[in-house]
C-alpha cells in the first residue's frame, strides 16, 4: 500500500500538509523514541500521557488530544501488572480510546503489542495484551498491531526476575530481542502507511538462548553474579520453549545486534541504568 510519509516527504514543497499523529504513553520508553521520530521526519507529532493531562483510563483529555489528529499510535503501559489491574488498564483504556478515535474520526490506530501473547496466556499481562488486541480488531477505526520481541533494555529486568542469592537460573530458551531504537522506528514508520487491519512482527536481527543473552549482559556490566542454566526454570512465572518468545515468519528485523547494543553504551554506569 502506498505510504503515507512517502507522499508527503517526496513534496518538499508541501510539507505543512505533515499528519497529526498522537502518540498515548509518549513520554515512556518507546513512546519517546516515536514522537522524536516522527517529528523529524516533519510531522505533527504530539506526546499524550497523565502527565500531560490526557488520561486513557478516565478519558481526562482525551477528545481534546485527538482534536485533529489522523493517526494515534498507543504505546501506553499498564502501571501495575497485577492481574486484575492489567485487564483493567487495557480493557478500560482500550475502550476509551477507541471510542474517541471514532468520534473523531481518526484514520489509523497503530498499537504496540506483544509477540508469542496468544502462546503466553497463562500470565495475567498477556491475557490483558490479548483482550486489548481484540478490541482493537472488533473496532470501527482501521489499525495495525505491531508486536515486538523482548526489548534489549529489560535484560537487566530479566536477570533480576530470576536472581536467587548470588545466581541467576534461567532456561536456555531461545529468544530473538530487539534494540527499543528499532522498535520506535518501527513503530513511526507504521504509522506514517496505511493501516492493514492485521499484525505486524517486529524482532531483533540474530537468535539467542536467554541463559547466554543474561550471561553476555552481566559481563559486559562488570556484574558478578552467575547464570545458572535450568532447563525448569521459568520467564517471569512461565513456562516458556524455543517456539514461546521468538517471532513467526518473515518478522521485520531490526538493525541492531546485541553486541552493538552493549557497546553503544560507553561506560558501565549506562548500562546498569537498562538494569
Amino acid at each position: 500500500p502506498a505510504s503515507i510519509c512517502g507522499e508527503i516527504h517526496s513534496n518538499k514543497t508541501n510539507m505543512k500538509e505533515n499528519i497529526n499523529i498522537l502518540v498515548i504513553g509518549g513520554s515512556g520508553l518507546i513512546g519517546t523514541k516515536v514522537v522524536n521520530n516522527l517529528r523529524r521526519w516533519g510531522h505533527e507529532a504530539v506526546a499524550a500521557s497523565p502527565s500531560s493531562g490526557v488520561n486513557t483510563l478516565t478519558g481526562e483529555g482525551l477528545a481534546q488530544a485527538l482534536n485533529g489528529a489522523q493517526v494515534v499510535v498507543d504505546v501506553s503501559n499498564a502501571p501495575s501488572w497485577e492481574d486484575k489491574a492489567v485487564l483493567d488498564f487495557f480493557e478500560t483504556s482500550g475502550r476509551n480510546l477507541l471510542a474517541a478515535e471514532a468520534a473523531t474520526g481518526v484514520k489509523h490506530h497503530v498499537a504496540l503489542s506483544v509477540v508469542g501473547t496468544e502462546r503466553l496466556l497463562a500470565s495475567g499481562y498477556f491475557r490483558a495484551k490479548m483482550a486489548q488486541e481484540k478490541l482493537i480488531k472488533a473496532s470501527t477505526t482501521p489499525y495495525t498491531i505491531v508486536r515486538a520481541t523482548q526489548f534489549f533494555e529489560f535484560v537487566g529486568s530479566i536477570a533480576q526476575n530470576a536472581t536467587e542469592g548470588a545466581t541467576v537460573r534461567l532456561p536456555s530458551v531461545l529468544m530473538q530481542p530487539i534494540a527499543s531504537d528499532d522498535v520506535a522506528a518501527a513503530l513511526a514508520e507504521v504509522a506514517c502507511g496505511e493501516p492493514i487491519n492485521g499484525t505486524v512482527e517486529i524482532a531483533g536481527p540474530e537468535q539467542i538462548q536467554q541463559d547466554e543473552l543474561v550471561r553476555r549482559f552481566l559481563s559486559a556490566t562488570g556484574d558478578a553474579r552467575k547464570v545458572i542454566t535450568d532447563v525448569q526454570a521459568r520467564y517471569y512465572g512461565l513456562e516458556v520453549n524455543d517456539q514461546s518468545l521468538v517471532p513467526g515468519h518473515h518478522p521485520r528485523l531490526g538493525s541492531m545486534n546485541f553486541a552493538e547494543w552493549l557497546s553503544q553504551s560507553t561506560t558501565r554506569r549506562e548500562l546498569r541504568k537498562a538494569a
